[in-house]
């Protein structure tokens, strides 16, 4: 697992910019990731969302895919109705901690390219998504 580093502040100092916690959203639909693309799809659709976070078997986090990579690997001329999410290279990581300031976490998914970042917390849980600010 990749997480975003976190840099340490001073007990009682106050983030210029706030941090993950403060700004992600509910985790949202989570789904294992032996799911077909197809059905990751479908429940994209029913859900009303833009991304899927991914688990384990254990069920963590693993990565988070959205709408578009999904539409892009069906769109290819390799697809098959047997590829899983886990088939899917960049599915897995980066990840933030809830302590990650939202500039760096932000600089992350720039840099990235990444439209959304899973946030987990010490476990591997995901206990949220943060999209970029608006």
């Amino acid at each position: 697992m990749t997480l975003v580093h976190v840099q340490s502040r001073p007990a009682g100092a106050h983030p210029v910019h706030g941090t993950v916690a403060d700004a992600m959203d509910a985790a949202g639909p989570q789904v294992w990731e032996d799911m077909t693309v197809e059905v990751a799809l479908s429940v994209m659709a029913a859900a009303r969302t833009g991304h899927l976070v991914v688990c384990d078997e254990d069920g963590l986090c693993t990565g988070l895919v959205t709408r578009a990579r999904l539409t892009a690997v069906r769109d290819g001329s390799g697809y098959t109705d047997k590829i899983r999410l886990r088939d899917i290279a960049d599915v897995i990581g980066p990840f933030a901690s809830p302590l990650t300031t939202r500039a760096e976490a932000e600089r992350a998914m720039r840099c990235r390219r990444l439209g959304a970042l899973p946030v987990v917390d010490e476990h591997g849980s995901a206990v949220g998504v943060l999209a970029p600010a608006r």
